[in-house]
């Protein structure tokens, strides 16, 4: 491994060429500054028609529009994007600008040479002389990297890139990789910048109504029992779930197996009370779950592999009783959308959400029936992220829809107090407040699409008009 202090240097050793794929990850999200030392490095060297493999892009992702805006970027692949990208895409994206899979998705594709990477930039928090990677020390300490550890083992060539270069690491994340450079710099970011989007329980009135109706719904189900497994979003409602099902079990004196997916100070604190055997983290949504990461043996950080790769016999997601879900856009097949908004403004991506609807036993989704004065709950959404078949429940604050595939569920609730209504009526209800909405396109010509986590194709991505 060659050690380097000067990026321009390290890019003039490196094998570079029009048309390589490049790939980042996005552990310090809006606090990322590798991405774009990187790619405005790229831009003054003058490559071209690039490809882009970086695991999501946030709004401070700049260095990826410059190089759009020039034209000189062929094509993307991501799991989530947000911010200047995103709307440039849509105004401008050529045919086959865009692919947006899942994280398990993006894992399966880098393995079976799908998305074969040819150089992994990635930012390392903490890097020794042997190459050996932590997220867990240093100034820009971002917890785990589960989004870039099968880049580290499968990419072409391996850069590290980090602010922390130590003698010895003993705790390495990554095992078993020959790493072909470390460059070492004065800042790789701000780890503040990983607590971008909503990681705070909700007060609005609306979503903790919602959030008791699913906390009933999972105990009338009778799926809290000792052993279970939960996985839960980083978002104000879900985590209210979260927060309601910690008082159950303390209730009840039930103790989980594990939860997993993005963690929070709030499933630290369930593991520290005892409430939860494991927490399984791919990521870290805030900063106690980092020091969290660092001190309990009992919370682990895995891979996006480990995590939820379909193809991986033994992923977590497979072991899942209950996922707690947002959504954009609910259709009446049970569609869900969080790829774009009802205006075709892309406003996110699937992230884990198919993976975890396709592998737990019960997938719930909590949203509001109403918002902005539009309906949730349309007749068809503007984008499918996760398949209908892989949702089984949608709670508003409005009432309860159970997917009728879903017949083992309904007969569970039929002598339920819950209010418990087809799909089609939590439309009714909310077209009774906003009217029938106008059939209106914005779609124009395609730019990309959405795959689902086994790399087949669920949706087109269109520009808007």
């Amino acid at each position: 491994m060659k050690k380097y202090t000067n990026l321009t240097k390290l890019l003039n050793d490196l094998p570079l060429k029009d048309g390589m794929n490049l790939s980042f990850h996005h552990h310090l999200r809006n606090g990322d500054g590798v991405i774009n030392l990187v790619l405005e490095q790229i831009e003054i060297l003058g490559y071209k028609d690039l490809l882009l493999s970086p695991s999501a892009i946030f709004p401070s992702y700049t260095g990826i529009l410059k190089l759009l805006q020039q034209d000189r970027v062929k094509h993307i692949t991501t799991n989530y994007l947000n911010g200047p990208v995103a709307n440039f895409l849509a105004q401008h994206g050529k045919p086959s600008s865009l692919k947006m899979q899942t994280h398990g998705g993006r894992a399966r594709a880098i393995i079976e040479s799908e998305n074969k990477i040819d150089i992994a930039f990635i930012a390392a928090p903490c890097v020794d002389h042997k190459g050996r990677v932590s997220g867990l020390y240093g100034p820009s300490a971002c917890g785990s990297l589960g989004y870039a550890m099968e880049d580290l083992k499968h990419a072409s060539v391996k850069i590290l890139i980090t602010d922390h270069y130590v003698e010895h690491l003993d705790d390495s994340q990554v095992k078993d990789v020959d790493i072909d450079a470390v460059l070492v710099l004065d800042s790789i970011g701000d780890a503040r910048g990983i607590v971008s989007g909503t990681t705070t329980i909700t007060s609005d009135p609306i979503g903790v109504m919602i959030a008791k109706n699913a906390s009933k719904l999972i105990e009338t189900l009778g799926l809290i029992k000792p052993g279970f497994t939960f996985q839960s979003g980083a978002g104000g409602v879900s985590l209210r779930v979260t927060d309601f099902l910690k008082s159950y079990m303390e209730k009840h004196n039930i103790k989980a197996s594990y939860f997993s997916g993005g963690i929070t100070k709030y499933h630290v604190e369930m593991l520290e009370k005892g409430l939860v055997e494991k927490l399984y983290d791919v990521q870290c949504f805030d900063l106690d779950a980092i020091q969290s990461l660092k001190r309990n043996p009992q919370h682990y950080a895995i891979s996006a592999n480990d995590y939820a790769n379909p193809s991986n016999p033994n992923r977590v997601t497979k072991g899942l009783d209950i996922v707690i879900l947002g959504a954009t856009e609910v259709d009446i097949n049970f569609n869900v959308n969080v790829t774009t908004d009802s205006y075709n403004t892309i406003i996110g991506g699937s992230g884990g959400h198919a993976d975890t609807a396709s592998d737990a036993f019960v997938s719930i989704i909590v949203s509001p029936l109403l918002k902005a004065r539009t309906s949730v709950v349309k007749e068809h959404v503007n984008t499918i992220t996760t398949s209908g078949k892989h949702i089984d429940c949608i709670v508003t604050e409005r009432g309860i829809a159970i997917n009728p595939l879903r017949q083992d569920l309904l007969e569970k609730l039929k002598h339920s107090s819950l209010d418990i209504v087809s799909i089609e009526t939590l439309m009714e209800r909310a077209y009774s407040y906003t009217g029938v909405p106008e059939s209106t396109t914005y779609k124009g010509k395609p730019f990309g699409v959405v795959e689902d986590r086994d790399g087949t194709t669920i949706d087109t991505l269109h520009k808007k008009e």
